[in-house]
């Protein structure tokens, strides 16, 4: 198959799940295109069937703000034309589903039939697309998309709940990539450059925006390192880093955090890692969740959205409510104190993950493609 994938370029949650699930297409053999306004972070090009097509806004002064959604539509329709691509995949709604629609408009004036796959993400459709002043174009972009995906059942009830939808949505759950993590051997899990030998390590990995509740994650340590002698590592950059600096020099556990900032190296963290926090307001799926079970580490998460589809309460690890912090760390505490439960924890959360292996939810978007790129030939045929 010949597929086009526009999505943002950056660390997000939506524009990672997109580059990886390109580059496990173009492994398959498919001819994946990205078309988005810089090459995304995590495209690796080590492949002769990946392409990047770069979107170009003209700046001019006419213009207060640039016009993305047209420049998008444009190249949307170049290079559908120029590569003979069969099938569009949107990533998130807004604006990517709306400059979707218009560029399948302007190649149907020129006999030509393209099929729109949208996949939402969360704050697309729960936090910015609920919004009145763009309500209308993603309902409407939803609507007129050949097929439309969540990442989870809790995104798709609230798509249903928050909009006027008048066709079927499916789920199809975000992936890990095993043989990734798989590359990292024991030898590189060298804890005693992080720890003394006596104390556990703790996670916790985000964008640290208010959403992710980092002080909740600060709070939960200072309460588990009463009980549990424990370093906390926090991976990410955002607004609430000074904030979450300040409330551990309050709680005197700063000499117990190292704050890394950004980092690629997620899957090496996560094999030093015993336990991971993610206190959410809420997760369309909960990514990071299955990125540190896959890693081994089992997870304390809050009960939101899509994550108790992913940490399972009392096996892969606990489930609380937003904000409950003396719930997380009563939990906390009774997976770490013990070695032989916290090894328990640690195996389940592992075997749990493989329900999201690539090798399993590959084949359910490659099915969607067939399927979608049939229909759309007999419908250019009639």
């Amino acid at each position: 198959m010949n597929i086009g994938i526009v999505c943002y370029p950056t660390y997000g949650g939506s524009g990672v799940v997109a580059t990886e699930l390109g580059m496990a297409l173009a492994e398959e053999g498919h001819m994946v295109h990205f078309i988005t306004s810089h090459q995304p972070v995590k495209l690796n090009f080590l492949n002769k069937n990946l392409h990047f097509h770069e979107v170009f806004v003209e700046n001019y002064p006419l213009f207060h703000y640039q016009p993305y959604n047209l420049a998008l539509s444009s190249k949307l329709v170049e290079s559908v034309q120029k590569y003979d691509i069969e099938v569009l995949h949107v990533h998130y709604a807004i604006p990517h589903a709306y400059a979707a629609y218009m560029a399948k408009q302007m190649l149907k004036e020129k006999g030509i039939h393209i099929p729109i796959v949208t996949t939402l993400h969360g704050t697309d459709i729960t936090l910015v697309g609920s919004h009145p002043v763009y309500k209308p174009a993603v309902e409407f972009s939803i609507n007129h998309s050949d097929v439309v995906t969540t990442v989870s059942e809790s995104l798709k009830s609230d798509t249903v709940r928050l909009f006027d939808i008048k066709k079927d949505i499916e789920v199809i759950y975000n992936f890990i990539d095993f043989e990734k993590h798989a590359n990292w051997s024991q030898g590189d899990c060298i804890r005693e450059s992080l720890a003394d030998p006596h104390e556990r390590i703790i996670t916790h990995v985000s964008n640290l925006r208010p959403v992710k509740r980092v002080l909740d994650v600060i709070r939960v340590f200072e309460k588990v390192q009463q009980k549990v002698p424990s370093k906390l590592i926090l991976v990410g950059e955002g607004p609430d880093k000074e904030k979450a600096d300040l409330l551990a020099k309050e709680l005197g556990v700063k000499d117990k955090i190292l704050f890394l900032g950004k980092s690629d190296e997620i899957r090496r963290i996560m094999c030093f890692s015993d336990l991971f926090l993610l206190p959410s307001e809420t997760e369309s799926f909960g990514l990071a969740a299955l990125e540190a079970m896959a890693g081994k580490t089992p997870v304390i998460s809050t009960n939101q959205g899509g994550l108790p589809e992913v940490n399972i309460q009392g096996v892969t690890g606990f489930l609380s409510d937003v904000g409950d912090v003396e719930d997380m760390a009563k939990n906390a505490i009774y997976i770490l104190e013990n070695d032989k439960r916290l090894k328990e924890f640690k195996e389940n959360a592992f075997e749990a993950a493989h329900r999201f292996s690539m090798e399993k939810i590959l084949p359910k978007y490659e099915a969607m493609y067939n399927r979608v790129i049939e229909k759309g030939v007999k419908e250019s045929v009639n």
